[in-house]
């Protein structure tokens, strides 16, 4: 099911525009892909919070309204202000429903690991996202593992998790997607006391 995202063509360029436009709370956009001319537009940042807040994110479907057509599209990137991280300019990119693309899908974790919790360990994963390949229609909107069967000696690789029929994995299927945190033998401090291995993670978007 794709999302309505209503726009507004004809906006005029360049820097003291753009800024105009965000203070009356538009967002500068454009829309490009197979074959078309990019397009201009501005979107209501309003109305594009909502569009991405379900959970989808901003792997949404879109249907974008441009004048008088519509465009099946999805947002291929998010410019950002450095300071505030409000959204300055969106690129959408026009799809084909029926083809495949790439997508990061975010990851969550179910159920205890009651044989981790035993232990004194902690299940943490290792990765926020995976990148999967599957036509428009099929991107799940996340993948979710279960860990209820993990003990303190296990990790959970990419070729173990079950995906959807017709999505499929990018990355290596070796790749680590969780792993358990063990309680360490060293002598009381102040630092934490976990060994384990540093994971990066994409900041809350801020739209």
């Amino acid at each position: 099911m794709t999302t309505i995202l209503k726009t507004h063509t004809g906006r005029p360029t360049g820097s003291a525009e753009s800024r105009r436009l965000r203070r009356e709370d538009h967002v500068p956009a454009v829309l490009y892909g197979h074959g078309m001319a990019p397009v201009a537009i501005t979107v209501e940042r309003r109305e594009l919070r909502q569009a991405l807040s379900g959970p989808a994110g901003v792997n949404t479907i879109l249907e974008l309204h441009v004048g008088g057509a519509t465009y099946p599209a999805s947002v291929k990137d998010l410019q950002r202000d450095p300071i505030k991280r409000r959204v300055n300019h969106v690129d959408f990119m026009q799809i084909d429903l029926s083809e495949e693309i790439v997508m990061a899908v975010p990851v969550h974790l179910t159920g205890t690991a009651k044989l981790v919790v035993q232990g004194g360990g902690l299940v943490d994963p290792a990765v926020d996202r995976i990148e999967v390949r599957a036509s428009a229609n099929n991107i799940p909107n996340e993948i979710l593992i279960d860990v209820t069967a993990m003990g303190m000696d296990d990790i959970i690789r990419l070729g173990d998790i079950q995906l959807p029929k017709g999505v499929t994995a990018v990355a290596d299927p070796d790749h680590v997607v969780v792993t358990v945190e063990t309680p360490t033998a060293a002598k009381p401090s102040l630092s934490r006391p976990w060994s384990r291995v540093q994971v990066v993670r994409s900041p809350k978007a801020t739209l």
